[in-house]
């Protein structure tokens, strides 16, 4: 039985420009590839024709797997339940609005047959995007890594390919506050990198707005680093030491020398000073304590990462779905 690529693609709300990526773009590189191949579309609850666009192509094309949400679960819990329904000897995702460039999917096997186990896209270079989507994940990535995680490369994305090995030990992984690229990074295993630059939407507006790039970030950093709790630590050891220097200084300045520098200090001035510094200390400790607690308030639930609309999907192993 020969090797199968198995190629993950989440769609949400592209019925504009699915078709043109899909017939223009992505299938004349799959006919090109030497070995078998599934396309898994996700659909992640689109509220336009997108469900219906992917249904026809996977009556069309047997090679291609419809997987439907019930409702929008976002395009980590996407890519997840599509790694999961794959069956190939390697899988690769990628968007598909056409901003990450089929035409590499050779090079990404070629660096796999050469033994990379995880064969990651970085975006070197933007096309015309604007400042603020520049500048936002060149931020992103610096305080990623002034956080303390160093495994992953600035501009890496999920555009990317892993060995059958790794998604099988991605699929073990349970939190539901999850980065994709971010978990496999930390995965370990054989990584190589390919350059690529970051093109324009076909067509549309992108799904992920601010708020949810906001909420993508949160989760990335409590979900991969530890590092704010200890920040907070050292804040707090650092106004404990700047209050009681301030404390004998203001008992010497304004005591022992009788107050040379006339700064009139008053017992409730310092006393001010030292609960509005203890009071935004307990605040703020207590909303990033909280947004770890968060986060173990939904592991703990228990729920599914994501439901299936059965009704709706179509080719799939029926075997591999039974469990979300």
């Amino acid at each position: 039985m020969g090797m199968k690529i198995s190629f993950v693609i989440p769609v949400y709300n592209e019925e504009k420009g699915f078709m043109k990526f899909y017939e223009d773009l992505l299938l004349p590189e799959l006919k090109k590839i030497k070995y078998d191949y599934e396309l898994i579309l996700v659909n992640d609850g689109s509220k336009d024709k997108s469900l219906e666009i992917i249904q026809d192509v996977a009556e069309k094309d047997k090679h291609v797997k419809v997987l439907c949400f019930s409702r929008n679960f976002g395009k980590e819990v996407a890519l997840t339940a599509g790694i999961r329904e794959a069956s190939g000897d390697a899988v690769m995702t990628m968007d598909a609005d056409g901003q990450q460039p089929p035409k590499l999917i050779h090079e990404f096997i070629q660096k796999w047959e050469d033994g990379g186990e995880i064969v990651i896209g970085v975006r070197g270079k933007f096309e015309k995007h604007g400042f603020i989507a520049k500048t936002g994940s060149k931020l992103f990535y610096k305080i990623l890594n002034g956080m303390g995680v160093k495994d992953t490369v600035p501009g890496s994305t999920d555009f990317r390919l892993i060995d059958r090995c790794v998604a099988d030990e991605y699929n073990k992984l349970t939190e539901h506050g999850r980065i994709t690229r971010g978990l496999m990074d930390w995965m370990g295993f054989k990584k190589v990198y390919i350059d690529y630059i970051y093109g324009n939407r076909l067509a549309g507006k992108p799904s992920y707005n601010f708020k949810k790039l906001f909420q993508l970030a949160i989760d990335s950093f409590v979900s991969l680093s530890t590092t704010p709790l200890v920040i907070f630590g050292w804040i707090g050891s650092f106004i404990t030491l700047a209050s009681l220097i301030l404390g004998i200084f203001v008992l010497i300045e304004e005591f022992a020398m009788g107050d040379p520098m006339q700064l009139k200090w008053t017992g409730t001035t310092c006393l001010s000073i030292f609960i509005t510094f203890l009071i935004g200390l307990v605040l703020t400790s207590q909303a990033i304590t909280a947004l770890y607690i968060s986060h173990i308030h939904a592991e703990a639930q228990g729920r599914p990462l994501y439901i299936i609309d059965r009704k709706n999907s179509r080719n799939l192993d029926a075997g591999k779905t039974k469990k979300a």
